[in-house]
Formats: structure tokens, C-alpha cells, sequence
């Protein structure tokens, strides 16, 4: 089974949004569109990614 993924909001680009991975923090951000997260979503709030979708924590 998989584990959820934890990740920052590191910042907000338009349609996009870049997320860093709490556990590897110094990797490079992924990219993800806004469409598929939270709507409520803002720079520097917890993400949660899980069976294939995105929560706020």
C-alpha cells in the first residue's frame, strides 16, 4: 500500500502551484495544476496527496 505524500505549498503561478515535498525538502518542486487541488489551497499551506488525490491537512 502506498503512504500519503506531505508537501508545502512552496508558491502559486497562475493555473499552477509548486509543491515541495516535506520529506525531501531540498528536491526540485513539483509541479501541479490548480484544477486538480483544493480549491482553498494558499502559499505555505499542508497538502496531503493520497489514492490519487490532493486534501489539505
Amino acid at each position: 500500500m502506498f503512504e500519503a505524500i506531505h508537501y508545502e505549498v512552496a508558491s502559486i503561478d497562475g493555473d499552477y502551484a509548486n509543491l515541495r515535498n516535506l520529506e525531501t525538502p531540498n528536491e526540485e518542486l513539483k509541479v501541479v495544476a490548480r484544477a486538480i487541488l483544493p480549491p482553498e489551497i494558499f502559499e505555505g499551506c499542508k497538502i496531503k496527496y493520497e489514492m490519487m488525490s490532493y486534501s489539505i491537512e
